[in-house]
């Protein structure tokens, strides 16, 4: 039997749920957690990014627009990567920050003298109180809309969103345009 046409759609639903939670989220950040940001990623002679999961995805996402602004940006656990050095910038997406591997990679980052940023949705973990720069996002408990962005979705939607602003604000820093940016694209558009 199809649904009363009163119901929303599960998609519609959720859409919307987590549009409105994600844009509350990323509303709520510090204007000078970003200016730092910024000055972090324009500074370094190159940037690495981490996320395991879904949260990589992300990570990935945020290093292809990184090279394209026309800044060095590698993704830890590549067969290219370089060895992080002192000066060096990594950026780690963890939803809880408590994975082994993330804070695994913040120790190495730490030994080797290199700037963190961490952006997370538990500014108290282990892996934020490791970070130069913690960037939060705040996520209340709402079960009973959960089946609507199931395990990280809302950190992963959030931590999207915030990486192309934050490439917006860089771009801006750097006085690139999307012109330059396509001259750098892997396939020129």
């Amino acid at each position: 039997m199809p649904p009363a046409e009163s119901d929303p759609s599960p998609f519609a639903e959720a859409v919307q749920y987590i549009g409105d939670r994600v844009t509350r989220a990323l509303s709520s950040i510090d204007p000078k957690e970003i200016q730092s940001a910024v000055g972090l990623i324009t500074t370094a002679p190159t940037i690495f990014v981490y996320g395991a999961g879904r949260s990589g995805i992300i990570a990935r996402a945020l290093a292809m627009r990184l090279v394209q602004v026309g800044l060095r940006a590698f993704v830890i656990g590549e067969s290219v990567t370089p060895i992080v050095m002192r000066g060096d910038l990594v950026i780690i997406f963890s939803n809880r920050g408590e994975s082994y591997s993330s804070n695994q990679t913040a120790n190495i980052v730490r030994r080797e003298g290199a700037s963190l940023i961490v952006i997370t949705a538990r500014s108290t973990s282990k892996l934020a109180h490791a970070a130069t720069l913690t960037v939060s996002f705040s996520f209340p408990e709402d079960d009973r809309r959960a089946r609507l962005a199931p395990l990280g979705t809302l950190f992963e939607s959030a931590s999207l969103r915030f990486s192309d602003g934050l490439v917006a604000a860089v771009m801006k820093a750097r006085a690139e345009d999307e012109e330059s940016l396509r001259r750098r694209h892997a396939i020129m558009v």
